[in-house]
């Protein structure tokens, strides 16, 4: 590797998605656009939780928890590319950009953790119904979600602290909309080893481990359906997975789906893009997903949706 010159770098610069000034206007809409539809999808499915009291359940509650984390994930990116645009200006503060990465991994990592719970739940409820209600319990619910947050903010933390202790060089351009902490750690100038074993061992026990319980539940999920003797209830298993499992794939179809682009891609351009889905296009689809999937949802969201408009 050639020397750099080294720098105290108190700013980044986010190259977004393209360099061509008669797209921006474009993205800015499209971003926009899809920011607002995020914010208001998965708000009118905490509401819809909350109001209904035939959606007081485990399953709900989590569901409730995803939207929450979807709308804090996206916040964390959209707005600051938003005013970027808008400003024509593609820096972003050194202090700024370690707080965006934080909270971005906050954010994934308590994504996936969910989304096992929800899992684990369709699978207490199918494999063990007489004992779900002794299983899932209220308190267990609140106290899976608390230690959830604990676990991705000390992991977040840990990642920030150990990108403190990086001195970076004169080249400080991210090649992407939002900082994302692998971009930024290629920009260090020195050694990354210890940071780069970290990220995938956090990636093994935080990813990994969620993305393998989730597999295990289904696993025995199917098995219990298929044993199953009447068809009615086969069919009321799978529908009532069906919404978790569109969530979980594309959550994690898209995310295989970046780390191959960057793998096989030599333009950085193309992985800022490839990134958008998973950083930004799950969290839009998840309210349509429970919301067009499921009936319960679809007469709690009806019912909030009247009382809005008699409100009004």
């Amino acid at each position: 590797m050639e020397p750099r010159n080294h720098t105290a770098v108190s700013e980044f610069l986010l190259l977004g998605l393209t360099d061509d000034p008669a797209l921006q206007p474009l993205i800015f809409s499209l971003f926009l656009t899809m920011y607002l539809v995020t914010i208001l999808g998965n708000l009118l499915i905490i509401l819809a939780v909350s109001s209904d009291p035939r959606l007081h359940t485990p399953m709900y509650f989590f569901l409730s928890a995803l939207s929450f984390n979807d709308i804090c994930l996206s916040s964390s990116t959209i707005p600051k590319m938003l005013v970027n645009i808008q400003r024509q200006d593609q820096s972003i503060t050194y202090s700024g950009c370690l707080a965006q990465a934080c909270s971005v991994i906050v954010f994934v990592v308590l994504e996936n953790f969910l989304l096992a719970m929800m899992a684990y739940d369709h699978y207490v409820a199918i494999c063990y119904p007489l004992r779900y209600t002794a299983i899932m319990n209220p308190r267990l619910c609140v106290l899976t979600v608390l230690v959830s947050a604990f676990i991705s903010t000390m992991d977040s933390l840990l990642h920030t602290l150990m990108v403190l202790r990086l001195s970076f060089c004169s080249d400080i351009k991210i090649p992407q909309f939002f900082c994302e902490l692998a971009q930024v750690l290629k920009l260090s100038c020195t050694k990354t080893l210890i940071d780069n074993i970290l990220i995938y061992v956090a990636c093994f026990l935080f990813l990994g481990v969620p993305l393998f319980g989730i597999i295990f539940s289904y696993v025995h999920i199917v098995s219990s359906v298929l044993r199953m003797p009447s068809s009615g209830g086969k069919h009321k298993a799978f529908s009532t997975c069906g919404s978790h499992l569109c969530v979980v794939s594309l959550f994690y179809g898209t995310g295989l789906g970046v780390y191959i682009s960057s793998a096989v891609s030599d333009s950085p351009r193309k992985t800022a893009v490839a990134s958008v889905m998973y950083s930004v296009v799950p969290q839009l689809m998840n309210p349509f997903i429970y919301s067009l999937r499921n009936k319960d949802m679809k007469v709690a969201l009806r019912k909030l949706m009247g009382r809005m408009v008699s409100f009004l």
